[in-house]
Order: C-alpha cells, then structure tokens, then sequence
C-alpha cells in the first residue's frame, strides 16, 4: 500500500465538502480516512461518513506538509496591470484549468471535455486588467460538487498573471458525453 493510499488519522478537526452532494461538512479530530485521490491540489478521502474533499491548505490535518502550490481554492489574488499592449497568456490560463479535477475521476476537466469554451477580455475599469469568462459543465446535471469545481477553476484562473475576474459558468448545452473526453484523457481512465 502506497503512502498517500494508507489510512491515517486526522490530526485535528476539517472542514471539507462532502461527494457527490457538494456540502460542506467538518470531519473530528482523529477521524479514520483513506486517500483515494490527490490531484490539483485537493485530496478526495474515503471517510467513515462517505468521500469527501479536502482542500490542500488543509493537508496538515492528514499529517502532511502543506506545499506551497497547495493554495487554498478559497483564496485569489488580484493581479497587477500588465504593460501597454500585454495580454494574458491564454495557454497559461487553459494550464491552470488542467490543475482542475472533479474528485473522483483523475482526469482534469479540460482532458475530460468539460471546459467549452474559454475568453479573455479586458476589464471595463482598466484595460490592462483582464476578465477571464469560462463556460463548462460537469459530467452529471444533478451532480453537487459543481460550485466547488466551478470555484476551484475560478481561484486557478486567478493566479495567471493579468487576470483580475474569473467568471465560470455551468452550462448543461451540449450535454456532456464520453465522446469529448481528449486521448490523454481516454490514456488515463483506459478506454482507449
């Protein structure tokens, strides 16, 4: 059994979200969890109350180091004005979408089709801020877990240098589908 597979402790008390239905729940102290999923810099744990995400701000209370590309989906950071004439990079920000995983699938959501479309636009207040605008949807309409994927893309989008708002929109048209799910994506959950 892997290390990041092995069941732990929680060291203290967490808040985390609970999957699929997306609301927020606190997991006691010394809570016995498994972790089935670390990607993005969230940790998907098997609790005895079902799965559950836990943010990696809060890796400590697994007993792991929190690194520091671990930041908290909660927080954002507005950026400073690029130059005259500099625009975001746009490959940056769809890499910052890649850093995105539903929890229980470890494909990130734009290998899993789910990001539609992608603009930057400048802001109405300064034209060397900018507005990222993001339409995607999830792989269920029902399922809960869709604010919290929604935020965590959004605070990513955020850390691109020159983005000052993220907007992120669940969309249900086109329905989603195996289908737009990219090779690499197809490579990780072995349907090719």
């Amino acid at each position: 059994m892997s290390e990041e597979t092995k069941e732990r402790s929680l060291t203290r008390e967490v808040e985390a979200v609970q999957i699929p239905s997306g609301e927020p729940i606190e997991l006691p102290a010394l809570t016995k969890v498994r972790i089935t999923q670390q990607l993005g810099g969230s940790y998907t744990v098997m609790t005895p109350y079902g799965l559950a995400r836990i943010d990696g701000a809060q890796a400590d209370a697994l007993g792991l180091d929190i690194a520091e590309e671990q930041s908290s989906a909660s927080e954002q950071r507005h950026s400073e004005p690029l130059a005259d004439g500099d625009a975001p990079d746009e490959e940056a920000i769809w890499q910052q979408l890649r850093n995105v995983y539903d929890p229980e699938i470890p494909v990130n959501i734009v290998d899993l089709g789910l990001v539609y479309s992608m603009t930057v636009e400048p802001t109405e207040e300064n034209t060397n801020l900018y507005k990222v605008i993001v339409q995607m949807t999830l792989t269920a309409p029902g399922c809960g877990m869709g604010p919290a994927i929604a935020e965590d893309a959004k605070s990513k989008v955020m850390l691109v240098p020159g983005i000052d708002e993220a907007e992120v929109n669940l969309t249900w048209e086109p329905a989603w589908d195996q289908s737009m799910i990219s090779e690499e994506g197809r490579m990780i959950l072995g349907l090719v």
